[in-house]
Protein backbone atom coordinates (compact mmCIF):
# COMPACT_ATOMS: atom_id res chain seq x y z
CA UNK A 1 0.00 0.00 0.00
CA UNK A 2 1.33 3.35 -1.09
CA UNK A 3 1.90 5.67 2.25
CA UNK A 4 -0.43 8.71 1.09
CA UNK A 5 -2.83 6.50 -0.59
CA UNK A 6 -5.29 6.94 2.71
CA UNK A 7 -4.08 10.03 3.15
CA UNK A 8 -5.22 11.32 -0.20
CA UNK A 9 -8.21 9.66 0.01
CA UNK A 10 -8.96 11.10 3.70
CA UNK A 11 -8.13 14.88 2.16
CA UNK A 12 -10.52 14.29 -0.44
CA UNK A 13 -13.52 12.97 1.71
CA UNK A 14 -13.02 15.52 4.25
CA UNK A 15 -12.21 18.51 1.51
CA UNK A 16 -15.23 17.65 -1.41
CA UNK A 17 -12.26 17.79 -3.78
CA UNK A 18 -10.47 15.99 -5.45
CA UNK A 19 -6.74 15.91 -4.52
CA UNK A 20 -4.05 14.33 -6.97
CA UNK A 21 -0.42 15.19 -5.46
CA UNK A 22 2.15 16.76 -7.71
CA UNK A 23 4.95 16.88 -5.02
CA UNK A 24 5.85 15.96 -1.37
CA UNK A 25 8.60 17.96 0.25
CA UNK A 26 9.80 16.89 4.14
CA UNK A 27 10.22 19.53 5.91
CA UNK A 28 11.25 19.74 9.73
CA UNK A 29 8.31 18.72 12.21
CA UNK A 30 10.53 18.30 15.18
CA UNK A 31 11.59 15.24 17.15
CA UNK A 32 8.71 13.07 17.81
CA UNK A 33 6.97 13.18 14.01
CA UNK A 34 7.71 13.07 10.28
CA UNK A 35 6.16 16.46 8.90
CA UNK A 36 5.41 17.26 4.61
CA UNK A 37 3.99 19.38 2.61
CA UNK A 38 1.90 17.80 0.06
CA UNK A 39 1.28 19.78 -2.95
CA UNK A 40 -1.77 18.82 -5.48
CA UNK A 41 -2.04 19.55 -9.18
CA UNK A 42 -4.47 21.94 -8.51
CA UNK A 43 -2.32 24.14 -6.70
CA UNK A 44 -3.71 23.42 -3.16
CA UNK A 45 -1.12 22.74 -0.26
CA UNK A 46 -1.72 20.82 2.82
CA UNK A 47 0.87 19.93 5.73
CA UNK A 48 0.98 16.39 6.85
CA UNK A 49 2.83 15.21 10.16
CA UNK A 50 3.01 11.25 10.44
CA UNK A 51 3.87 8.76 13.23
CA UNK A 52 4.11 5.05 13.64
CA UNK A 53 0.69 3.22 13.59
CA UNK A 54 -1.57 3.25 16.41
CA UNK A 55 -0.93 7.13 17.25
CA UNK A 56 -3.77 8.36 16.08
CA UNK A 57 -5.26 9.07 19.70
CA UNK A 58 -2.13 11.85 19.62
CA UNK A 59 -3.16 13.39 16.29
CA UNK A 60 -6.68 13.39 17.02
CA UNK A 61 -6.13 15.57 20.41
CA UNK A 62 -3.73 18.09 18.48
CA UNK A 63 -6.60 18.12 15.89
CA UNK A 64 -8.79 19.11 18.79
CA UNK A 65 -6.81 21.40 20.45
CA UNK A 66 -6.39 23.14 17.59
CA UNK A 67 -9.64 23.50 16.52
CA UNK A 68 -10.40 25.09 19.98
CA UNK A 69 -8.06 27.26 19.82
CA UNK A 70 -9.42 28.90 16.15
CA UNK A 71 -12.60 28.51 17.67
CA UNK A 72 -11.64 31.55 20.11
CA UNK A 73 -10.84 34.01 17.15
CA UNK A 74 -7.96 35.80 19.18
CA UNK A 75 -4.79 34.01 17.66
CA UNK A 76 -4.00 32.23 14.18
CA UNK A 77 -3.38 28.28 13.97
CA UNK A 78 -3.19 26.25 10.88
CA UNK A 79 -6.65 24.72 11.06
CA UNK A 80 -6.75 20.74 11.22
CA UNK A 81 -8.50 18.89 7.98
CA UNK A 82 -8.36 15.49 9.10
CA UNK A 83 -6.34 12.59 10.75
CA UNK A 84 -6.21 9.10 11.02
CA UNK A 85 -4.47 5.85 11.32
CA UNK A 86 -4.07 3.18 8.88
CA UNK A 87 -1.71 -0.49 8.59
CA UNK A 88 1.27 1.89 7.93
CA UNK A 89 1.26 5.19 10.27
CA UNK A 90 -0.73 7.76 12.25
CA UNK A 91 -1.44 11.48 10.62
CA UNK A 92 -2.65 14.60 10.97
CA UNK A 93 -3.36 16.98 7.79
CA UNK A 94 -3.66 20.28 8.03
CA UNK A 95 -3.58 24.05 5.73
CA UNK A 96 -0.21 24.78 5.14
CA UNK A 97 0.72 27.89 5.97
CA UNK A 98 4.16 29.94 4.82
CA UNK A 99 5.33 30.73 7.76
CA UNK A 100 8.92 32.32 6.82
CA UNK A 101 8.82 35.14 8.50
CA UNK A 102 9.14 36.40 12.81
CA UNK A 103 5.80 36.94 14.62
CA UNK A 104 4.83 40.63 15.43
CA UNK A 105 6.11 40.31 19.10
CA UNK A 106 3.91 42.94 20.01
CA UNK A 107 0.98 41.17 18.29
CA UNK A 108 1.32 38.01 20.02
CA UNK A 109 1.60 39.16 23.39
CA UNK A 110 -2.01 40.86 22.74
CA UNK A 111 -3.35 37.96 20.76
CA UNK A 112 -2.11 35.28 23.74
CA UNK A 113 -3.23 37.45 26.92
CA UNK A 114 -7.05 38.07 24.48
CA UNK A 115 -6.62 33.54 24.33
CA UNK A 116 -5.79 33.58 27.91
CA UNK A 117 -8.87 35.33 28.57
CA UNK A 118 -11.19 32.90 27.24
CA UNK A 119 -12.34 30.55 30.52
CA UNK A 120 -13.63 27.41 31.07
CA UNK A 121 -15.87 26.39 34.26
CA UNK A 122 -13.14 23.54 35.79
CA UNK A 123 -9.68 23.16 35.19
CA UNK A 124 -8.36 19.90 32.46
CA UNK A 125 -10.16 19.08 29.20
CA UNK A 126 -12.44 16.46 27.62
CA UNK A 127 -9.50 14.51 26.44
CA UNK A 128 -6.08 13.31 27.93
CA UNK A 129 -3.21 14.79 25.14
CA UNK A 130 0.50 14.62 25.27
CA UNK A 131 3.50 17.04 26.30
CA UNK A 132 5.64 15.96 23.58
CA UNK A 133 5.91 12.12 23.38
CA UNK A 134 4.84 12.64 27.25
CA UNK A 135 0.93 11.27 28.31
CA UNK A 136 -0.92 14.15 29.29
CA UNK A 137 -3.79 13.14 32.04
CA UNK A 138 -6.21 16.80 31.59
CA UNK A 139 -9.26 15.15 34.28
CA UNK A 140 -11.64 17.72 35.01
CA UNK A 141 -10.62 19.42 38.16
CA UNK A 142 -12.42 22.07 40.42
CA UNK A 143 -9.47 22.86 42.45
CA UNK A 144 -6.29 24.27 40.23
CA UNK A 145 -3.35 22.89 42.78
CA UNK A 146 -5.58 19.71 43.09
CA UNK A 147 -5.24 19.53 39.34
CA UNK A 148 -1.25 20.46 39.65
CA UNK A 149 0.18 18.06 42.12
CA UNK A 150 -2.40 15.06 40.62
CA UNK A 151 -2.13 15.70 36.94
CA UNK A 152 1.48 17.38 36.00
CA UNK A 153 4.19 17.97 38.60
CA UNK A 154 3.08 14.73 40.83
CA UNK A 155 2.34 12.86 37.61
CA UNK A 156 6.17 13.31 36.28
CA UNK A 157 7.51 12.88 39.20
CA UNK A 158 5.71 9.38 38.99
CA UNK A 159 7.07 9.19 35.70
CA UNK A 160 10.89 9.76 36.94
CA UNK A 161 10.51 7.76 40.03
CA UNK A 162 9.37 4.85 37.33
CA UNK A 163 12.39 5.78 35.18
CA UNK A 164 14.81 5.20 38.12
CA UNK A 165 15.30 8.86 39.51
CA UNK A 166 14.51 8.89 42.94
CA UNK A 167 16.41 9.77 45.73
CA UNK A 168 16.71 13.91 46.18
CA UNK A 169 14.46 14.20 42.94
CA UNK A 170 11.61 12.72 44.98
CA UNK A 171 12.08 14.19 48.38
CA UNK A 172 12.47 17.28 46.56
CA UNK A 173 9.54 17.03 44.08
CA UNK A 174 7.40 15.99 47.53
CA UNK A 175 8.53 18.41 49.49
CA UNK A 176 7.48 20.78 46.86
CA UNK A 177 4.16 19.69 46.23
CA UNK A 178 3.24 20.16 49.79
CA UNK A 179 4.31 23.49 50.33
CA UNK A 180 3.21 24.56 46.99
CA UNK A 181 -0.12 26.44 48.08
CA UNK A 182 1.82 28.75 49.76
CA UNK A 183 3.19 30.32 46.23
CA UNK A 184 -0.73 30.48 45.34
CA UNK A 185 -2.02 32.53 48.43
CA UNK A 186 -4.75 35.39 47.82
CA UNK A 187 -4.88 34.48 44.26
CA UNK A 188 -8.14 33.96 42.36
CA UNK A 189 -7.03 31.87 39.43
CA UNK A 190 -9.18 31.33 36.12
CA UNK A 191 -9.12 27.82 34.30
CA UNK A 192 -7.75 29.98 30.93
CA UNK A 193 -7.42 28.48 27.70
CA UNK A 194 -3.95 27.40 27.40
CA UNK A 195 -1.46 26.18 24.56
CA UNK A 196 0.20 24.16 26.89
CA UNK A 197 3.94 24.05 25.07
CA UNK A 198 4.20 27.18 23.74
CA UNK A 199 8.14 27.60 23.09
CA UNK A 200 10.28 29.38 20.46
CA UNK A 201 9.88 25.81 18.20
CA UNK A 202 5.99 26.39 18.13
CA UNK A 203 5.36 29.76 17.15
CA UNK A 204 6.14 31.74 13.99
CA UNK A 205 4.96 34.42 11.63
CA UNK A 206 3.72 34.83 8.64
CA UNK A 207 5.03 36.89 5.23
CA UNK A 208 3.49 40.30 7.47
CA UNK A 209 4.27 38.97 10.71
CA UNK A 210 0.92 37.83 11.64
CA UNK A 211 1.78 35.32 14.93
CA UNK A 212 0.57 31.48 14.07
CA UNK A 213 0.88 28.97 17.02
CA UNK A 214 0.75 25.05 16.69
CA UNK A 215 1.62 21.93 18.31
CA UNK A 216 -0.30 22.50 21.54
CA UNK A 217 -0.72 20.67 24.69
CA UNK A 218 -3.79 22.06 24.79
CA UNK A 219 -6.21 22.66 28.72
CA UNK A 220 -7.49 24.61 30.55
CA UNK A 221 -5.55 25.95 33.58
CA UNK A 222 -3.86 28.60 35.08
CA UNK A 223 -2.24 31.20 32.37
CA UNK A 224 0.89 31.91 34.00
CA UNK A 225 1.74 28.14 33.72
CA UNK A 226 1.39 28.95 29.66
CA UNK A 227 3.52 32.28 30.18
CA UNK A 228 6.14 30.67 31.93
CA UNK A 229 7.03 27.74 29.51
CA UNK A 230 7.90 30.78 26.55
CA UNK A 231 10.90 31.27 28.75
CA UNK A 232 12.26 27.99 29.14
CA UNK A 233 13.97 27.88 25.71
CA UNK A 234 13.68 31.45 24.43
CA UNK A 235 12.57 32.90 21.46
CA UNK A 236 10.35 35.71 22.79
CA UNK A 237 11.01 39.36 22.47
CA UNK A 238 10.70 42.39 25.80
CA UNK A 239 8.26 43.32 22.98
CA UNK A 240 5.84 40.08 23.54
CA UNK A 241 6.11 40.67 27.42
CA UNK A 242 5.31 44.37 27.51
CA UNK A 243 2.54 43.50 25.72
CA UNK A 244 0.95 40.72 27.28
CA UNK A 245 1.16 42.60 30.23
CA UNK A 246 0.06 45.76 29.21
CA UNK A 247 -3.48 43.57 27.84
CA UNK A 248 -3.86 41.17 30.83
CA UNK A 249 -1.86 42.31 33.68
CA UNK A 250 0.33 39.42 35.57
CA UNK A 251 -0.50 39.30 39.11
CA UNK A 252 2.65 39.54 42.08
CA UNK A 253 4.74 36.64 42.77
CA UNK A 254 4.94 35.47 39.29
CA UNK A 255 8.67 35.14 38.92
CA UNK A 256 8.87 32.41 41.96
CA UNK A 257 5.61 31.25 40.07
CA UNK A 258 7.17 30.69 36.65
CA UNK A 259 10.20 28.53 38.09
CA UNK A 260 7.60 26.06 39.72
CA UNK A 261 5.97 26.13 36.70
CA UNK A 262 8.93 25.30 34.62
CA UNK A 263 10.07 22.49 36.84
CA UNK A 264 7.19 20.25 35.27
CA UNK A 265 8.27 20.96 31.90
CA UNK A 266 12.34 20.18 32.77
CA UNK A 267 11.30 16.84 34.28
CA UNK A 268 9.24 16.17 31.22
CA UNK A 269 12.38 16.07 29.22
CA UNK A 270 14.16 14.21 31.58
CA UNK A 271 12.11 11.91 31.41
CA UNK A 272 12.09 11.92 27.34
CA UNK A 273 15.73 12.18 27.00
CA UNK A 274 17.60 11.48 30.01
CA UNK A 275 19.81 11.90 32.60
CA UNK A 276 21.41 15.70 31.36
CA UNK A 277 18.00 17.31 33.00
CA UNK A 278 18.58 16.53 36.33
CA UNK A 279 20.93 18.22 37.88
CA UNK A 280 18.02 21.75 36.20
CA UNK A 281 15.29 19.91 37.94
CA UNK A 282 17.25 19.55 41.10
CA UNK A 283 18.53 23.07 41.16
CA UNK A 284 14.96 24.62 40.39
CA UNK A 285 13.48 22.72 42.55
CA UNK A 286 16.02 23.85 46.02
CA UNK A 287 15.88 27.44 44.40
CA UNK A 288 11.59 27.37 44.77
CA UNK A 289 11.58 25.77 47.90
CA UNK A 290 14.02 28.30 49.30
CA UNK A 291 12.14 31.03 47.90
CA UNK A 292 9.17 29.24 50.08
CA UNK A 293 11.25 29.73 53.11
Amino acid sequence: MNRWQAIIQHIEQASGQAFSVKQQQSVGGGSINDAFVLTGENGAQYFVKTNTAGQKAMFEAEARGLQAMASSNTIKVPEPLCFGDDQLQSYIVMEYLEMDGRADQVKLGEQFAAMHEVAAERFGWDIDNTIGATHQPNAWKDNWLDFWREQRLGFQLQLAAKNGYGGELQSLGEKLLTEMPILFAGRNIAPSMLHGDLWGGNVAGLNDGTPVIFDPAFYYGDREADLAMTYVFGGFGPDFYASYQNAYPLDDGFAARKTFYNIYHIINHLNMFGGGYHGQAIHMLEQVLAELG
